[in-house]
C-alpha cells in the first residue's frame, strides 16, 4: 500500500537579512495578502505561518483592518499561528530570553483565536539541550525541526530529551522545511514527482503519511496549490493538505523508538553554520548587557518600586526577542541589517535602564545626598566593591566607608581629579556670557556651593553636594552686572571644585537586598582591618592569598589557584587569517599564524589593598588582509598594540581579564588561549538553563566541515580551567585537549561565500558586509579565569559566573546631606548549591493579585533542595506560561526539591 501524502503550505520568514526589516516587511505584506484571499477562496488550503508571531504582528500594522480576517481562519482552524514571538537562535541568547518568547508568542497568538501547539524550530542553527523541558513545561507535547538532529536517526521522528528527562515527540523535516516544493516543480506531474519521492524515502516513513512542507523562504504558496494537489488526488494518492500541526497531533503515530538527549549541533544532515558564534562580536556584547539590564529592572521593579513599569518592560523584552531572530544577534546580515539590530538593543537597554533607575530612585530618597545606596541583584549576600566619585582627604588624613550602624570599611584611592577646571581672562563686558553656561545651580556637571566676587575677580566654587543652602542665579546677575560696571577691563573668571577622588570602597550586601554608605575622612591613613587578605602587588605579579597571578617574560600569565593549581602561559593570542563568511571560518590555504608579540611592557596600575591591576602591552605584527586570491595572508604588515589588563581583587578566587585593541587588520580570527595541567577530552559549557559537556569533535557527514567549535554564555570549563564570561563566546579544545581558545574577534567582509573550503552548499547571497571587518572598531572582550582541580563543581563556577556577570548597583542618595543612613534592607534569599535563577519579576492576575514571581534551574545532575527566604505567605508553582500547578502555605521560606537539571518557577505572595 502506497503511503499517503499530506502537505503543509507555509512559509518561512526571515524578518531581516539580507535586506532590513521595512524591506522585507513590504514583501511579508504581499506575501499575507495572497495567503488570505487564496485561504477565503479555497476552503480546503491551510496554512502555517513559520512557527512565529512577528510575521502576524509585523503584517498586521500595515493591515489592521483584516484583523477580523485572520482571526476568523486561526479560529476555524485554517491557519496555525504561534507558538513564538520570533524564531530564534538558542544559542545567542540566555535561557530565560527563550521562555519569555514563548510566553509573548502565546499570549499574542491568544488574542488572535490560539497558538499552535508545536515547537517549531525550522531554520534554528542548532538547538539547546533544554529546549525540550522549555516546551514540555508549557505544555507543548510536539517539535519539529532541521538541523542538528545526529546521525542515529534514521526516521523521520524521535524522542527529544532534556538533561531533566522531559521529551517531546520530535518531527524530523529530513530534507529541510522546504522538501515539498520539487515536487511541485511540475503542477501536471506531481502525482509521478510525489510518488518517486516517496518510493525514494520510504524507509523514512514506516507507516506514517509523506510530510512534503509545501513552502520556502519570503513567498506565499501559489494560489493553485489546493487544485493542484486535488487533481494528484486524483490520479491513486491519497493527498491531504494540513497545518503543521494537524499533521503531527492527527497523521502520525505518537510511538517513536529513537531518543536523542540533548543539544543537537550535529553537522551530518545539514549545516549548522557555527561562524555565527563569533562575527560581529558587538552584537553579542549589545545582546548581553539588554539581557543583564532588563533582568535588574524586572528585579528591582519588583522588589523595590510601589510602581508597576510592566508596560515598559514588555517593550524592552519584545525589542530583545526581536533581535535574536536566527538572521539578526547572529550578525550574518547586511550591515545596514545589523546597524538596526544594534540599535533595536540598545534601545531595550535603555528602556530597561529607565525602570531600573525609577526603581532604585524610591529606596535612595532615604539615603543621604552625602552617601551611596547600594541594590544587589542576586538572591545571595555578597560583599563587592563600588567605585564612588568622593570629595578628596585633606593631606595626612586618610578616607573610610561608614555604613549602617557605624561598620567601617577600608577606602582604596585609586585617582584624584584637578580642582582647576577653568581659569580664563576676559573683558568685563564678557561676563554675561559666562553666566550663561549656568543652569540654575549647575556648572560644568557640579553644583556651585558659593561663589566670591572681587574687583576684576570672579571665583565659583563647585561641589558636587553643596554646604551651602541657597543660591540665586537672578542675584548673581545683578551683582556680576554691578561689578562689571564699576570695575571695566581684564578680569579673571576662576571655576574650581573641591578636591575630588576615586575611590573603591568594599560593600556588604544582603541577598537581593539594599545596603546604603559615606565616605568620610579619618585621622588614620592606615586602611580599615578587613576578613579578607588583602590584594598585593609586587615584581609583575598580583596576589590576593585566593589566587596569584604573575606575567611571564613572553607576557602571558601564570595563574595559581587556592588548591595549587597551575595554569601556566594563559592569555597566548594567536592570530590566523580568515577567508570565510559570516557563517563559517576557513583558514588561507596558505595561513600565517601569528603568537610570538615584536614587543612587551608591563605597566602597575594599582598596587591594593582592595583592588591590584597591572596592564600587559603586547605590539603584533598583523597582516593587514588576505592577498587578492584569498590564499595567503597579505606581506602588508600592521603593528597591533594589545593591551590586557590583569586584575585581583580581594575576596575573589579568580584573576579578572580584560583584552582591548584597535583593529586595523581585515580578514582574520584571533584566539585567546588557556594551556591546561594536563590534556582533556572533553569540556563543559554553561548557558540555557543547562552545562553541556562536548568533546573533541563534532559529527560530520553533509557539507560542512564539522569544525569542533562551540558556544559557552556564562562560563567554559576543561579540565583544571574554568572562564568566566560576560557575553556568548565561540571556543575550541585545541592541540589534542591541552589548549582552551576562545575567539576574541573574527572579521569577515561577504554574508556568505559561494566557493568556501569547509563549506559545499552557499549559506546565502554573496553581498559584501565590509562592516563585518570591524575596521577601525576598538575590540574590548572581559572574562575571569579560575584555576581548580575539581573543575567547574568544584570551582562553584556557576555562583562565580552570576557574580562576575551582574555587578552591584550603585546610585547617590537625594535626601539632606548629613541625615543618618537607613537601615540594610534584604529581598529575596535563595540557597542551594549549582542553582541558577534565571528571572524575579512583578506579576498580577485577576484571581490572586500581585506576586513575584521566580524561576529557578538546578544547573548540575544530581537531586538538590533549595530554600527561598523572604516576604511572602503562599506559593503557588506554576508552569512556563504562567499557569497554576500547585499551591502551598509557607509563611516567609519555602522548600523545593528539584531535580537534576530541573527548571522550576514559583509566583510568591
Amino acid at each position: 500500500m502506497r503511503n499517503p501524502a499530506v502537505f503543509v503550505p507555509h512559509f518561512h520568514w526571515d524578518r531581516e537579512w539580507y535586506e532590513p526589516f521595512q524591506v522585507f516587511r513590504h514583501r511579508l505584506v504581499t506575501a499575507l495578502d495572497t495567503v488570505l484571499e487564496t485561504a477565503e477562496a479555497n476552503p480546503d488550503f491551510r496554512f502555517t505561518v513559520d512557527g512565529q508571531m512577528a510575521a502576524i504582528e509585523d503584517y498586521l500594522e500595515m493591515r489592521p483592518e483584516n484583523r477580523d480576517r485572520v482571526v476568523a481562519l486561526v479560529t476555524e482552524g485554517r491557519i496555525a499561528i504561534g507558538p513564538w514571538l520570533i524564531l530564534l537562535d538558542e544559542f545567542l541568547c540566555s535561557g530565560e530570553t527563550i521562555v519569555r518568547n514563548l510566553q509573548m508568542g502565546w499570549a499574542a497568538a491568544a488574542d488572535l483565536g490560539g497558538a499552535m501547539p508545536i515547537g517549531y524550530l525550522p531554520d534554528m542553527f542548532g538547538h539547546v539541550a533544554q529546549m525540550p523541558q522549555i516546551l514540555a513545561r508549557a505544555g507543548i507535547e510536539h517539535a519539529a525541526l532541521w538541523r542538528g538532529v545526529p546521525g542515529s536517526v534514521e526516521g523521520h521522528a524521535f524522542r527529544w530529551r532534556a538533561p531533566d528527562g522531559s521529551e517531546v515527540r520530535t518531527e524530523f523535516l529530513f530534507d529541510g522545511y522546504d522538501n515539498g516544493l520539487d515536487v511541485l516543480l511540475v503542477p501536471d506531474q506531481i502525482g509521478r514527482a510525489l510518488g518517486e519521492y516517496a518510493e525514494m524515502t520510504a524507509e523514512r516513513w514506516g507507516g506514517d503519511p509523506v510530510l512534503a512542507m509545501a513552502g520556502t523562504d519570503h513567498n506565499a504558496p501559489d494560489p493553485h496549490l489546493a487544485a493542484w494537489l486535488r487533481q494528484a488526488s486524483g490520479e491513486g494518492r491519497a493527498i491531504t493538505i494540513a497545518t503543521l500541526d494537524e499533521y503531527l497531533r492527527k497523521h502520525v503515530r505518537d510511538e517513536v523508538s529513537a531518543v536523542v538527549t540533548g543539544e543537537l549541533r550535529s553537522h551530518v544532515r545539514g549545516n549548522i553554520l557555527p561562524g555565527v558564534l563569533s562575527v560581529r562580536l558587538g552584537l553579542k556584547q549589545r545582546m548581553a548587557l539588554a539581557e543583564r539590564t532588563i533582568d535588574h529592572a524586572e528585579r528591582m521593579n519588583a522588589l523595590w518600586s510601589r510602581r508597576d513599569d510592566s508596560p515598559f518592560l514588555s517593550l524592552a523584552w519584545h525589542k530583545i526577542i526581536e533581535s535574536t531572530a536566527h538572521d539578526s544577534v547572529v550578525g550574518s546580515g547586511t550591515d545596514e541589517t545589523c546597524d538596526q539590530v544594534a540599535a533595536r538593543l540598545a534601545e531595550a537597554a535603555q528602556t530597561a535602564r529607565a525602570v531600573r533607575d525609577a526603581a532604585l530612585a524610591e529606596p535612595a530618597a532615604l539615603v543621604p545626598s552625602d552617601g551611596y545606596l547600594v541594590a544587589n541583584p542576586l538572591p545571595f549576600g555578597r560583599t563587592a566593591l563600588v567605585e564612588v566619585d568622593v570629595a578628596a582627604p585633606p593631606a595626612g588624613t586618610g578616607l573610610a566607608a561608614i555604613a549602617t550602624h557605624g561598620s567601617v570599611h577600608p577606602v582604596q584611592l585609586i585617582a584624584e581629579a584637578p580642582t582647576v577646571l577653568s581659569d580664563e581672562r576676559m573683558d568685563a563686558s564678557q561676563l554675561e556670557r559666562v553666566l550663561r553656561r549656568i543652569h540654575r545651580r549647575e556648572l560644568f556637571g557640579r553644583l556651585i556651593d558659593r561663589y566670591e566676587l572681587s574687583p576684576g575677580q570672579l571665583v565659583f566654587h563647585l561641589a558636587e553636594v553643596p554646604t551651602t543652602g541657597r543660591f540665586d542665579l537672578l542675584i548673581l546677575r545683578q551683582e556680576v552686572a554691578a561689578a562689571a560696571a564699576e570695575y571695566p577691563g581684564e578680569w579673571r573668571v576662576l571655576t574650581v571644585e573641591e578636591a575630588r577622588a576615586t575611590a573603591l570602597v568594599p560593600v556588604q550586601v544582603p541577598a537581593s537586598g539594599l545596603t546604603a554608605f559615606r565616605v568620610e575622612p579619618r585621622e588614620d591613613t592606615a586602611p580599615a582591618p578587613t576578613s579578607d587578605e588583602p590584594a598585593t602587588a609586587a615584581d609583575r605579579t598580583l596576589s590576593n592569598g585566593l589566587v596569584e597571578v604573575s606575567v611571564a617574560t613572553d607576557g602571558t600569565l601564570d595563574i595559581t589557584g587556592s588548591d595549587g593549581t597551575v595554569l601556566n602561559g594563559v592569555g597566548r593570542l594567536v592570530d590566523g587569517g580568515d577567508r570565510g563568511d559570516s557563517y563559517n571560518y576557513a583558514p588561507p590555504a596558505h595561513d600565517i599564524l601569528v603568537s610570538d608579540p615584536t614587543e612587551i611592557t608591563v605597566d602597575l596600575l594599582e598596587d591594593g589593598p582592595l583592588r591590584s591591576r597591572l596592564r600587559v602591552t603586547r605590539v603584533y605584527a598583523w597582516p593587514a588582509a588576505l592577498s587578492s586570491d584569498r590564499d595567503l595572508r597579505d606581506e602588508r604588515i600592521v603593528p597591533t598594540p594589545v593591551e590586557t589588563l590583569v586584575e585581583v581583587r580581594a575576596g575573589e578566587p579568580y584573576v579578572r581579564v580584560s583584552t582591548s585593541f584597535l583593529n586595523q587588520s581585515a580578514d582574520h580570527r584571533l584566539r585567546f588561549h588557556v594551556p591546561l595541567p594536563e590534556p582533556v577530552a572533553t569540556s563543559s559549557s554553561a548557558g540555557q538553563f543547562a552545562v553541556t559537556e562536548r568533546g573533541l569533535t563534532a559529527e560530520g557527514g553533509w557539507g560542512e566541515y564539522p569544525l569542533p567549535t562551540f558556544p559557552a554564555s556564562t562560563f567554559v570549563s576543561a579540565g583544571a580551567a574554568s572562564v568566566l564570561l560576560d557575553h556568548s563566546t565561540e571556543y575550541e579544545l585545541v592541540g589534542d585537549g591541552t589548549e582552551l581558545a576562545l575567539t576574541l574577534l573574527r572579521a569577515i567582509g561577504s554574508i556568505s561565500v559561494n566557493i568556501h573550503p569547509l563549506r559545499d552548499e552557499p549559506a546565502a547571497i554573496e553581498i559584501p558586509a565590509p562592516g563585518a571587518q570591524d575596521l577601525g572598531m576598538r575590540i574590548e572582550n572581559r572574562f575571569a579565569v579560575v584555576p581548580s582541580a575539581t573543575g567547574w563543581r568544584g570551582a562553584n563556577a556557576v555562583a562565580l559566573a552570576e557574580e562576575f556577570r551582574n555587578d552591584v548597583l550603585v546610585t547617590r542618595g537625594t535626601a539632606p546631606a548629613g541625615s543618618q543612613l537607613p537601615p540594610d534592607t534584604a529581598g529575596l534569599h535563595v540557597d542551594g548549591q549549582d542553582v541558577l535563577v534565571s528571572g524575579i519579576r512583578r506579576v498580577t492576575d485577576d484571581e490572586s493579585g500581585d506576586g513575584t514571581e521566580v524561576r529557578l534551574a538546578a544547573m548540575n545532575d544530581s537531586a538538590s533542595t533549595v530554600r527561598v527566604t523572604g516576604t511572602f505567605s503562599e506559593a503557588t508553582t506554576v508552569d512556563l506560561l504562567g499557569r497554576p500547578i500547585s499551591r502551598t502555605q509557607a509563611p516567609d521560606e519555602l522548600e523545593l526539591a528539584l531535580g537534576p537539571w530541573e527548571i522550576r518557577t514559583v509566583v510568591l505572595r
